[in-house]
């Protein structure tokens, strides 16, 4: 884990990977807020990109009890997946640690249980 984010190789394709997460998230009941495109912005701007896109979700019910603890979270909510390609081909779905994001805005511990559960979402939708 470099700087906080979580990268986890996935056997799919960077527009599968994402599809197979948001179609747990819908299963589980979690708001998808976005999905960003990147690299096909950059091609409609004529410039060459790897494959690469982030989704952002989450779930007030969750997320809002973390930002009153500490306001400046809202930075890094909702949650975001990115899923990109690297030089190699290799696929990868990464993401913020939540203990990172705690120790970056020093939210209460017991609140860490409202966005643990990124990892095992990430972990499903790249098996």
């Amino acid at each position: 884990m470099a700087g906080g984010i979580v990268d986890v190789p996935s056997r799919y394709s960077v527009p599968e990977t994402l599809a197979r997460l948001q179609s747990i998230l819908k299963e589980k009941g979690v708001k998808v807020f976005a999905l960003i495109d990147h690299s096909g912005e950059a091609e409609k701007a004529g410039l060459a990109m790897r494959p690469t896109q982030v989704l952002v979700f989450g779930s007030p019910k969750g997320g809002t009890p973390l930002m009153v603890a500490a306001p400046r979270l809202a930075i890094d909510l909702p949650l975001k997946a990115l899923a990109w390609q690297d030089e190699q081909g290799q696929v990868w779905l990464s993401y913020n640690s939540p203990e990172y994001l705690r120790e970056r805005h020093g939210f209460p511990v017991e609140l860490l249980k409202n966005i643990a559960g990124i990892a095992a979402l990430v972990e499903k939708a790249v098996e």
